[in-house]
């Protein structure tokens, strides 16, 4: 299976500069029922929206929605008719031979999407992209700007920073980091190892993590966590969203995904303090990873049901509806005009970053990693320890899937 995400996004942020016009509007009646699950973010709230005013839609929006996906897609008939997808949650559905390929409904009803969306595996269009997504600096720029601080481009240079703000007290914590135990944890770990140009496996696709760079990846982490709410071990995204809104952190990594949110007036109470920078550097690039964020929708399905919801996934990304919701996302779609909530996503494409590792391995890894990484966090094994023990358990995982003998 080979998937061009960078040459994707890197596509997709050059063209939604000047896209095409196609007044397509999003005004639809859907006669079929359908049923969607999805991430819970703005973007996905805007796109459901519109599906369920076209009529017999009904919509999941849960941000554990991976955990479900396989086995939802896996019965028969689908317990749901489509899914949002991503360069990560893909590989399991395609590898299980769990959706269906989208091209002659492309052809018949996607007339307003743009070639960059189309996610091709092996010659055929297997998703499609509605936006790009990474992670990158957030900061209150009111409050680097009264302690004299320049804006941080590394992470040593970010802690530097956070010390100077917890020192000075200004805020709760100075910073906040996606961290809850588990798949957010595993992917700190992976995205501050690729900054350090670290390669989680061997030529034999055995572990390779147990090593300097590594321990180092885990003291980073130790140290960042000292920085933070501690509760940490529970803050996903929506925690660290809510803790920039509610101005109790001064600075944050976090998904471009939030960057709309976290100045909207209807939500924040800081509304328009927060500043989008690129993502923070580590030795060797950007610690974080481009991806593409999208739909799908399932094999195990009626044609009519198939028919209905490519229907509503290009009524969804209507040129109208990017316009009205254009902070939402950094959107591939027609009509998207980058302003300041995507300066951070667009510098941290633009730099020396990575995608996310698109191989059947990379799922036994990051699982390994999400539940064996808390017990360094928490004291109960040095980082020695629990590289070696997660590399074990990745052995074991992926044995028993038959990806190693």
């Amino acid at each position: 299976m080979k998937l061009s995400v960078k040459s994707i996004l890197l596509a997709g942020a050059v063209s939604v500069v000047s896209t095409g016009a196609f007044a397509a509007g999003h005004g639809c009646s859907n006669d079929v029922p359908v049923k969607t699950i999805s991430n819970a973010f703005p973007a996905y709230e805007t796109m459901t929206g519109v599906m369920q005013a076209c009529g017999n839609v009904e919509s999941e929006l849960d941000k554990d929605h991976r955990l479900k996906i396989v086995d939802a897609f896996s019965a028969s008939p689908s317990l749901y008719t489509m899914t949002s997808v991503t360069n990560s949650t893909a590989v399991p559905m395609i590898d299980a031979d769990l959706l269906r390929p989208l091209d002659d409904l492309i052809a018949a009803h996607g007339q307003n999407l743009n070639a960059n969306q189309f996610i091709k595996i092996d010659g055929k269009t297997m998703a499609i992209a509605a936006f790009a997504n990474t992670q990158h600096l957030m900061y209150r720029e009111d409050i680097l700007s009264d302690l004299g601080i320049a804006v941080p481009t590394t992470w040593d240079e970010y802690i530097a920073a956070a010390e100077k703000i917890q020192e000075a007290g200004v805020v709760d914590y100075p910073i906040g980091h996606y961290m809850k135990d588990g798949w957010n944890l595993g992917f700190v770990f992976l995205n501050h190892y690729l900054g350090e140009g670290g390669e989680f496996f061997n030529d034999d696709w055995t572990p390779s993590i147990n090593n300097a760079q590594g321990v180092a990846v885990l003291e980073r982490m130790a140290k960042l966590a000292s920085l933070m709410d501690p509760e940490y071990l529970v803050a996903d995204t929506t925690f660290v969203t809510k803790q920039l809104q509610q101005g109790k952190v001064a600075m944050a990594n976090l998904w471009a995904s939030r960057a709309g949110a976290v100045n909207d007036p209807a939500e924040s109470s800081v509304p328009g303090k927060i500043v989008m920078a690129a993502g923070l550097r580590g030795a060797e690039r950007i610690a974080s990873t481009i991806w593409w964020d999208g739909w799908a929708i399932g094999k195990n399905i009626t044609d009519a049901e198939a028919e209905a919801a490519m229907k509503l996934i290009a009524a969804s990304m209507a040129e109208d509806v990017i316009k009205e919701h254009n902070d939402d996302a950094v959107w591939l779609a027609n009509g998207y005009e980058p302003g300041a909530a995507a300066a951070g996503a667009f510098a941290t494409v633009d730099g020396q970053t990575a995608n996310y590792p698109m191989n059947k391995y990379i799922g036994s890894m990051h699982a390994a990693l999400g539940s064996g990484l808390a017990a360094f966090m928490t004291g109960d094994k040095d980082a020695a320890t629990t590289l070696a023990d997660i590399e074990a358990a990745y052995l074991i995982d992926a044995k028993e899937k038959g990806l190693l003998e």
